[in-house]
């Protein structure tokens, strides 16, 4: 059997193979209330159908004010669970297993409300000036991210990844081209990781499932994270509780890097050596040649599958045919596959 359909285990829970659909913000509530709507329980569970081991729902936000958008989706409070849950059970249905990326936009916010980040500084000249975080505040969002995973308990998640990349608030922490605070919340580096470390056992107090984190690897500029900075990070999460690390690059400050086939693998691969942990591996995978090739190797453990999955939501089967692989199909589709 390849690698990409082996079964994979993270504390009690089994994923039937190593795909994941990665989070991507659909930007589709249609009511500004946070709430999932028919087309968040279509896309997800589409690709349940078509044979992905592990689906993450989008970016979903722990505060009202830490949505990218009014359309983003909300788990904070228990009036967005119903929804939730009612994508959960279709997941479910099909054998798949689904997990919530928690999250904070941060000085990324585009909202009419006053936005926050660890320090006064905009993201971009088109973007507005957040406010500096106090310290009671940062205790709230902390608080508010474990509400949020009992919120998740209870709508049945399997999985919970916590989103720490892409130039929202926990990056924002971490990288000191957006920390400048002289607190314990700023400066070294064990300072700037404090937020993150205060979220993952805060979590832990409610929640004995399996957590991810994802993180950017690299900022792309000088005086940005690196790798090498990670690898500590990535060290501390481990022993703070987290089975897996979901590596992406970028998004702290306006910089477009080069982009081509595979090209986030290689920061996963030197994480998973140098911290010891198992990691996911995404950005520009499109085969399942390729997705082998990086687990074969011993490069990654998951394969987080974005883009592809918007194209072809049966993108298991399209790679079980290149591989050579026979899957299950749901009953309804006995005909066809």
């Amino acid at each position: 059997m390849s690698k990409l359909f082996s079964e994979y285990k993270m504390k009690d829970v089994t994923l039937k193979n190593r795909l994941v659909m990665s989070p991507m913000c659909m930007y589709s509530v249609e009511k500004k209330d946070g709430i999932a709507t028919d087309f968040h329980l279509a896309h997800y569970a589409s690709r349940a159908v078509g044979g992905t081991g592990l689906i993450l729902l989008e970016a979903t936000a722990v505060q009202a004010v830490g949505r990218i958008s009014y359309q983003d989706l909300g788990i904070w409070n228990d009036e967005q669970i119903p929804a939730l849950k009612r994508i959960v059970d279709s997941v479910h249905s099909y054998d798949a297993k689904v997990g919530i990326q928690l999250a904070h936009a941060g000085r990324k916010a585009e909202l009419d409300e006053e936005i926050v980040a660890p320090s006064a500084i905009a993201f971009s000249d088109d973007y507005k000036k957040p406010k500096e975080l106090t310290k009671d505040e940062i205790a709230e969002i902390v608080s508010d991210f474990k509400r949020a995973a009992f919120r998740a308990k209870e709508a049945g998640f399997d999985v919970i990844e916590l989103h720490a990349a892409h130039g929202y608030l926990v990056h924002q922490f971490l990288s000191p081209l957006s920390n400048r605070r002289e607190d314990t919340y700023g400066g070294p580096a064990g300072n700037r990781y404090r937020i993150l470390g205060e979220i993952i056992r805060a979590i832990r107090e409610v929640w004995d499932g399996p957590l991810l984190v994802r993180i950017s690897a690299t900022d792309y500029v000088h005086g940005g994270l690196t790798l090498e900075d990670h690898v500590p990070f990535a060290k501390w999460m481990k022993a703070d509780g987290v089975q897996l690390i979901d590596v992406s690059t970028g998004g702290n400050v306006p910089v477009r890097p080069n982009v081509y086939p595979g090209y986030q693998t290689r920061y996963a691969d030197d994480l998973r050596q140098k911290a010891g942990i198992a990691t996911g591996a995404l950005g520009m995978i499109t085969t399942g040649a390729q997705a082998e090739e990086i687990l074969g190797n011993e490069r990654a453990d998951l394969i987080v599958i974005g883009r592809e999955l918007l194209r072809d939501p049966y993108f298991a089967r399209t790679a079980a045919l290149e591989l050579g692989e026979e899957i299950t199909p749901p009953k309804q589709y006995e005909r066809g596959w």
